[in-house]
């Protein structure tokens, strides 16, 4: 009997240009969170529990302000990521007060997840059909197989009216798998489409259509054992940067060419929306209760 996916939240970020935790803003409109309606649509698709990656000094306020109302529902459990947690023979480098990366957090649930599962960040809203793609990808596979998923968007559909954005860009195959992703930063609308800014300062558009990742991966717990490796050839690398980031792209794109992993892209017409900056509220507070009008969420989620 295969067992029920797990859902692992990011969720121990704080929003340096949003200003303030946005893992526990209120936006719904009965005072839920955008990591409320991720667990919700988690749980009616099926994944059987929840693990949240926080930093223990949040663990209290965490568990107050957003565990409580959840509890009993769905199994729930909370991990930590710490600036301190390198492997034996390594040390926080002098001065190094970034967090490692998104990769970084996704090991810190590997003492706990032993079941296909899959990752999102805390402070993004996915919609209802992306978890059902990703619940039904995962429902097929065995711990031990090295077949993984990313949920891949329309880039017009996730840009910010009120500043650049980071995305990860993918490159799909024609038969729908990931050849790889490249994380671009300072990306903006521009008329006809986008366009970033590249290395060099030189704007590059980007093509109408293009695929993004907004960070909703499909994982075996296979993922860890090749993470764990790379966390160390990282850190080698990277020692005398203290604010190189380590993302789940990076093993996402070693692991495909080294042919030790396949990665299917799941299109979906999902509807993406967060809270990059402290303007984008409102507009994800309307958006929210559009979609509890058309009945798509209950007024009242844990009702």
């Amino acid at each position: 009997m295969r067992m029920k996916p797990a859902l692992v939240v990011l969720a121990a970020g704080i929003g340096s240009r949003y200003g303030s935790l946005k893992q526990t803003d209120q936006v719904g409109s009965s005072g839920e969170t955008l990591m409320d309606y991720s667990v919700f649509d988690a749980h009616r698709h099926g994944f059987g529990r929840c693990v949240f990656v926080i930093r223990k000094s949040m663990e209290r306020d965490f568990r107050a302000a957003y565990l409580s109302k959840i509890g009993g529902r769905l199994e729930t459990e909370c991990v930590f990521q710490e600036l301190e947690d390198v492997p034996p023979g390594f040390s926080v480098p002098a001065g190094r007060t970034k967090p490692w990366g998104t990769s970084h957090a996704v090991l810190a649930a590997a003492g706990t997840v032993r079941e296909p599962f899959a990752v999102i960040n805390a402070d993004d809203f996915y919609g209802s059909e992306s978890f059902r793609l990703m619940a039904g990808f995962l429902s097929g596979l065995r711990a031990e197989e090295a077949r993984y998923a990313v949920v891949g968007f329309d880039l017009a559909a996730t840009l910010s009216e009120h500043g650049a954005v980071a995305r990860g860009v993918c490159e799909v195959n024609g038969e729908g798998f990931l050849d790889g992703i490249v994380e671009r930063t300072q990306i903006e609308r521009i008329p006809g489409g986008a366009a970033y800014k590249n290395e060099d300062g030189r704007i590059v558009s980007l093509p109408a259509g293009k695929t993004v990742s907004m960070n909703f991966w499909g994982f075996t717990p296979t993922y860890f054992d090749h993470a764990r490796k790379a966390f160390i050839r990282f850190l080698e690398t990277n020692a005398g940067n203290p604010k190189a980031e380590w993302f789940i792209p990076l093993v996402v794109n070693e692991m495909i060419r080294n042919g030790a992993a396949t990665c299917r892209v799941l299109p979906t017409s999902a509807r993406w929306f967060g809270v990059t900056y402290r303007e984008d509220k409102p507009l994800v507070v309307r958006a929210l209760a559009e979609l509890v009008k058309a009945g798509e969420y209950p007024s009242r989620l844990w009702a």
